[in-house]
């Protein structure tokens, strides 16, 4: 055969990871460009729709008035800002936890996290009388915390094959046997279980109330994953080439994880459980950026903030009337994304 007719070989993995992070900033301010345009339409669209001009007039004119003027205050900025903040907290938590547990199919929701903060707060509202947004966020920081452990104790020592394996599906078993706890003590109780529905099913409506509880926690857990970028990098060469470039691996793998939860938790505790944001968020990053998490990181934070925003503001225009709530609309989009995650081998191996 004649050497010149002969297929070019495929670049090695290594250099199309750095051609991809070359592309990190240009991606983060692209990403940046198009949630401020979601963000815009999510405030506009609606009930009763907005124009984008108007929409930027009222949002420099916070002491204006009129009924639009009403409405964007005291309504959708409020919820469009806990859309932007709980949205970039579960695109972070997710791409966390991969990095941590190296696999391709962590995410809050399928580990068990967000059922396990779920559990702690129906608890609470049933044994401790709790209602506040506060201390639903404690209630859930808690259920996270045993649920990461419990998930990372079993997972660990499964014979699935492997650890990365073991915790999905020990993830999958816990998520399942919390969320039959849930709806059996919630159908105990009509009244409780009439408070709690709406929170249960994950959706921002209704819940704009909660921004000034949760963004405080929310916003220490982004200013601190941004940092990690570096860490997550060195973790991933391997942890005995990390420690012999000196980073002490089971400080920085809890740090991460702490972060994660905290974020998890912040994001549960505010809106609900919502799936797959940070599934969806941590993929979309590393393929438009590679494996460099100085770049994912952010930029998972971007993509999270994007989903949960257009996925909101595509279920109030879903009915006629009503709207559809937000975790169902990131289920449509997360459900099959998930399934060709899992087809892909090469990812599911890592």
């Amino acid at each position: 055969m004649n050497p010149s007719v002969l297929p070019a070989e495929a670049p090695p993995p290594a250099v199309l990871a750095r051609t991809r992070a070359t592309r990190g900033a240009p991606a983060v301010l692209l990403a940046c460009l198009i949630l401020t345009v979601v963000v815009i339409a999510g405030i506009g669209i609606g009930a009763r729709d907005i124009p984008p001009s108007s929409v930027v007039r009222i949002l420099f004119d916070p002491w204006g008035s009129g009924y639009d003027h009403d409405v964007l205050w005291t309504e959708r900025i409020p919820r469009t800002l806990l859309g932007l903040i709980v949205g970039a907290s579960l695109g972070a938590s997710g791409l966390l936890m991969q990095a941590l547990t190296v696999n391709p199919l962590s995410d809050p929701g399928i580990l068990g996290v967000e059922q396990g903060a779920s559990l702690c707060v129906v608890l609470g509202i049933l044994f401790l009388d709790v209602k506040d947004a506060g201390g639903f966020f404690w209630l859930a920081l808690t259920g996270s915390v045993l649920t990461s452990g419990a998930v990372y104790l079993i997972g660990t020592r499964t014979r699935a094959g492997s650890s990365t394996l073991g915790l999905v599906l020990a993830g999958v078993a816990v998520a399942a046997l919390l969320s039959s706890v849930v709806t059996l003590l919630v159908v105990r109780d009509e009244v409780v279980y009439s408070s709690l529905r709406f929170w249960s099913v994950g959706q921002l409506a209704g819940r704009a109330g909660v921004l000034d509880e949760i963004a405080p926690f929310a916003l220490v857990g982004l200013l601190l994953a941004l940092p990690l970028g570096r860490t997550l990098n060195v973790l991933a060469l391997g942890e005995d080439t990390a420690r012999g470039l000196g980073v002490r691996v089971e400080r920085a793998q809890l740090a991460g994880a702490a972060v994660a939860v905290l974020l998890c938790a912040a994001a549960t505790a505010a809106v609900g459980p919502v799936a797959f944001v940070g599934l969806v968020a941590a993929h979309v990053a590393r393929m438009l950026v590679g494996s460099d998490h100085r770049w994912s990181v952010p930029l998972s934070m971007a993509c999270g903030a994007i989903l949960l925003i257009v996925a909101d503001t595509a279920g109030r225009v879903a009915l006629d009337h009503g709207e559809v709530q937000v975790s169902v609309m990131t289920g449509i989009v997360g459900t099959p994304f998930f399934v060709w995650l899992a087809r892909r081998r090469d990812l599911v191996r890592m």
